[in-house]
């Protein structure tokens, strides 16, 4: 069966708000970071099935990048901000 590829539409939006929806676009803040990029049980669950501490920071980035942006990383998996991936390894 074949996946139905659904686009948001976007018609509304300038063409730079089209162009930055689903990146990071700024630096988080700090009250940001502590609201968007938590990690709450069943997402340490879900991270804790990873076989190493690389791939289960990349795994708590992308849960935390879609709470944030609304998508998960696309073509650039390292487009995210120092400062997030910073807060999520402590």
């Amino acid at each position: 069966m074949l996946a139905t590829v659904r686009f948001v539409p976007v018609e509304f939006l300038t063409d730079e708000q089209a162009e930055a929806y689903g990146t990071f676009t700024e630096v988080p803040t700090r009250p940001e970071l502590e609201r968007f990029f938590f990690l709450d049980d069943d997402d340490c669950d879900l991270i804790a099935l990873r076989r190493t501490d690389t791939h289960r920071l990349g795994m708590a980035v992308q849960i935390c990048t879609v709470r944030y942006v609304g998508r998960f990383l696309g073509e650039d998996p390292l487009a995210v901000p120092w400062e997030a991936v910073e807060y999520l390894a402590g």
